[in-house]
């Protein structure tokens, strides 16, 4: 099926620029593209795509508030946030408004189809380049882990979730199937009350469950 998509930016350029990534591929069709915050919820209303692209700095507006009003009325909705900042904070900003996914502007558009065809299939990876900065970000010794009760192969999945390893590379890796790989994440999120493989990420490195060297 087609991913049909509003794209959220005051740049006519940075627009430009993800329509042409995603005109490239026929699994997603752009729908509308708005200016500033206020603008994505009327045609988020309006359009009801199945994602939006957000840029965080938008006038009038801003991503991260348009996101929270968005994910209140259309939950169902899911939002990539799109920015050029690299700051962990706005990531992690990012997810606790709600959005499924948070891409920069300046990786390569190749990674950019694969990323948003796992968040449409609901079984986006963290992108790698983003996982090692959330690795720098919690470099500092880690604090000990509560008591999860976690199993050994959900740690095992969890650690590479926090790799930025997709459903089916778990799989491999952990000689498994990609249904079994699902049904460990489900058991995971429940456990640890958490909703995505972002806040599953963070909690990896919070706690010491990713091999720095990873």
């Amino acid at each position: 099926m087609t991913c049909r998509i509003l794209i959220g930016d005051d740049h006519e350029h940075a627009r430009q620029a993800m329509r042409m990534i995603l005109e490239n591929d026929p699994g997603f069709e752009i729908v509308a593209e708005a200016a500033n915050g206020r603008e994505v919820i009327l045609l988020s209303e309006e359009k009801m795509p199945d994602m939006i692209l957000m840029d965080i700095n938008m006038p009038m507006l801003n991503g991260l508030k348009a996101t929270r009003i968005i994910k209140e009325r259309f939950p169902e909705i899911k939002i990539v946030i799109v920015t050029v900042s690299d700051d962990v904070s706005d990531l992690f900003e990012a997810i606790k408004k709600g959005a499924q996914g948070y891409l920069l502007k300046n990786l390569n558009p190749s990674i950019w189809l694969e990323y948003l065809r796992s968040v449409a299939a609901d079984e986006a990876p963290m992108p790698r380049e983003i996982a090692r900065r959330i690795l720098r970000e919690f470099s500092q010794p880690p604090r000990p882990a509560p008591e999860s009760g976690l199993t050994v192969r959900e740690r095992e999945v969890l650690s590479c979730v926090a790799r930025g390893l997709s459903n089916k590379e778990i799989a491999c890796q952990l000689s498994i199937s990609e249904y079994t790989v699902k049904n460990h994440l489900k058991n995971i999120m429940q456990k640890l009350h958490m909703n995505n493989r972002v806040q599953l990420t963070r909690y990896a490195f919070e706690h010491g469950w990713v091999d720095a060297d990873s």
